[in-house]
């Protein structure tokens, strides 16, 4: 298959959180934003996901209603989170909101989950191990409700019966999202039948990740392929070298400090693929270069990894004009490179 791109969207704020910005320049920040988004469906990118953060950096804390927002702005781009934190929420409204979203994007909607990042869970007195147990709950109680019949369930956290779960989908099945680090996790998603994302890791140890993946998909009879692989990259591109490494320095300071946060990261790359729930800052995540050299560094790691669908940082946490930049670049140069190669 193709290379299809798509945007991943962390909606950063104001790169300056300390300055005092006006409730109108917030406004304006979320409608350019949204014109911006819009622009991405001519642009060609398949698709946009957007990410759930809370307290502070993101303006993301309901990435659902960004996707409202754009259903009825566009007609054929995939519209998704990557992924909707579960163990913030009781799970028949995860699982409401689906159904209400695919409705309303005309069946373009792509369902991602995830567990969360230590530091914001801590902020609501959530341990990863809390997490991880109502992550699995929800999981399994939104992948049951996805038949479309009544759901009755009995877990720790969670316990209802005879729940119908509405409206019901308009895709059938829909498309469904896991976001992994590690082989374990990966090896999970493959028995649900889910798609999977990742990032971060070096490319071996992704190809590890992914591989893990085939294989538990091959264990359980499911045919899984580059449709359902997805590698996450941070890219920073330009006219030329000079101006993509410039402003590279820009993106690799503020994701360094922003993963550091992160319990589970090791900002040193290790050489083996990770097995346990960490993962590792690689140099690999940065892709940095002219649009011809994005596309070459693109193509090399899906084809190394067999992913058939690369999601796009770009510029992270960049003022809007210079990512607005990058949105053209990329779509006028980069995406045709793609869409020509194959997995």
């Amino acid at each position: 298959m193709m290379i299809k791109p798509w945007i991943f969207e962390f909606f950063p704020e104001f790169s300056n959180a300390s300055q005092d910005v006006s409730r109108e320049a917030i406004s304006n920040y979320f409608s350019r934003y949204l014109d911006l988004w819009t622009r991405d469906e001519d642009l060609g990118f398949e698709g946009i996901f957007f990410s759930e953060h809370h307290f502070g950096g993101s303006f993301g804390p309901s990435p659902n209603l960004l996707i409202a927002a754009m259903a009825s702005r566009t007609r054929s781009i995939r519209l998704g989170v990557m992924g909707v934190v579960l163990p913030y929420y009781h799970p028949a409204r995860v699982v409401e909101e689906i159904g209400m979203l695919d409705h309303l994007t005309g069946g373009r909607l792509e369902i991602g989950t995830a567990i969360g990042i230590p530091q914001e869970l801590a902020r609501l007195n959530m341990s990863m191990e809390q997490a991880r147990e109502r992550n699995d709950e929800i999981v399994e109680v939104l992948h049951a409700a996805l038949s479309g019949s009544p759901v009755s369930y009995r877990g720790k956290h969670f316990s209802f019966d005879d729940l119908r779960l509405l409206p019901p989908l308009r895709q059938v099945p829909p498309p469904i999202w896991t976001t992994v680090v590690s082989a374990e996790s990966a090896r999970k998603a493959a028995r649900r039948g889910s798609k999977i994302s990742t990032g971060f890791n070096a490319t071996p140890q992704i190809k590890a990740i992914f591989d893990a993946y085939r294989e538990e998909a091959e264990r359980v009879s499911f045919a899984a392929g580059p449709e359902h692989l997805a590698l996450r990259r941070r890219v920073t591109l330009a006219p030329t070298v000079e101006e993509a490494r410039a402003y590279a320095v820009g993106v690799a300071e503020r994701i360094t400090a922003y993963v550091a946060k992160d319990p589970r990261a090791n900002l040193k790359p290790v050489p083996d693929a990770p097995t346990g729930r960490g993962f590792s800052l690689s140099d690999d995540e940065f892709i940095t270069g002219t649009p011809a050299d994005v596309a070459e560094q693109i193509i090399d790691q899906c084809r190394q990894t067999g992913a058939g669908h690369f999601l796009a940082v770009l510029h992270w946490s960049a003022p809007f004009d210079e990512v607005a930049r990058a949105h053209e670049l990329f779509g006028g140069e980069v995406i045709p490179l793609l869409r020509k190669a194959s997995v």
